[in-house]
């Protein structure tokens, strides 16, 4: 798929910036969540129908992506830890351009996808977390290296990269549709791999 350059010790660019944007996000959400809240998530398009002074602005379809839950630190932490692990190599893989290019495709893919689910479901929403970019990057760390060992942290079972997306796919999709894990924006993490595949897709038939 791309041509592979092993990366060095020091975190690529992009890697670096998005890991210290997240990070400033997290800390206004901490400081300012009012402000944060009401401007920077990802408010469904019949947010404001149910939800007083919730309002859908176009700038949120990026914005989300920086933002993360404050009920704790495990949301940011497990998103940043994947995109430390697979975005190291991918950006060396891809190229900055191309990979910070990828990323925000994937996250407003994921973005638009949770927008459009929420008006068939007729269910307000409030979207936050980079989990789209992530599930964008696993997909294309799985179609780069397919055979790959990855060690889950729980539980700790080893497998090639290919089968753990496939896995992890399913089980998002089959959450997403039975309503498990009801807080967890599960086919907007679909969505983060949908357009990156078809981003892929696109890229493999201009080299064509």
């Amino acid at each position: 798929m791309y041509r592979y350059k092993r990366p060095g010790s020091v975190l690529p660019n992009v890697v670096f910036a998005l890991l210290i944007a997240n990070g400033l996000g997290f800390a206004l959400q901490n400081f300012f969540p009012e402000i944060t809240g009401k401007w920077l998530a990802l408010y469904s398009l019949n947010a404001g129908q149910y939800l007083d002074g919730a309002q859908f602005w176009p700038w949120q379809l990026v914005t989300y992506g920086f933002m993360h839950s404050t009920q704790g630190i495990y949301h940011i932490l497990f998103n940043m830890l994947a995109l430390w692990m697979f975005g190291r190599e991918m950006e060396h893989v891809m190229g900055s351009r191309r990979f910070v290019t990828y990323w925000f495709v994937c996250v407003i893919g994921a973005g638009l996808t949770q927008l459009i689910v929420s008006v068939i479901t007729g269910q307000p929403s409030i979207t936050v977390g980079a989990s789209g970019g992530v599930f964008g990057l696993l997909l294309a760390f799985a179609m780069t290296f397919p055979n790959r060992i990855i060690v889950l942290l729980i539980p700790p079972i080893p497998m090639k990269a290919k089968y753990f997306v496939l896995i992890y796919g399913l089980i998002t999709l089959y959450l997403g549709f039975s309503g498990g894990a009801a807080r967890v924006a599960h086919f907007a993490h679909l969505g983060g791999m949908l357009f990156g595949f078809l981003l892929i897709q696109y890229w493999a038939r201009i080299r064509r």
